[in-house]
């Protein structure tokens, strides 16, 4: 833990965002300000969210911060769908993307089977200080 730039999976991330940044930045995708900010908040939230999770003290704190990471690589994949069926994205450019982000976001799930996310024991525990805690 604390490491999360060697991370491949935070790597790949930030790869991935410097490409949804270079295609929203092209002359239809660009004037869509609201799908070309949210998928741009989306794909800057999966790098954060793994950097976040990784400086975390517990696996079951990581694994939370993962979980949304996880999420927001799911909202990117629904985001490159709309995009492409309005007309924003080439099939090929599609398609690469798509699969990039479902590779990234098997990467994410078998990171929170690597710190233990995967054991319903931890799932329940969150669910246990969720109702014992007072907020």
């Amino acid at each position: 833990m604390g490491k999360f730039k060697e991370l491949r999976v935070w790597q790949d991330a930030v790869s991935l965002a410097e490409k949804i940044y270079a295609i929203t930045n092209t002359t239809l995708f660009s004037k869509d300000y609201g799908l070309k900010d949210q998928i741009r908040r989306a794909t800057v939230s999966i790098s954060s969210n793994l950097a976040e999770g990784d400086e975390r003290g517990s696996n079951r704190q990581s694994v939370h911060f993962f979980n949304i990471a996880k999420g927001s690589a799911a909202e990117v994949i629904t985001q490159l769908h709309i995009a492409n069926r309005v007309g924003y994205l080439e099939k090929e450019v599609f398609e690469a993307l798509e699969q990039e982000t479902d590779l990234l976001r098997a990467a994410i799930k078998n990171l929170i089977k690597a710190r233990g996310g995967d054991n319903p024991l931890n799932q329940l525990g969150w669910f246990f200080l969720k109702i014992l805690k007072p907020f």
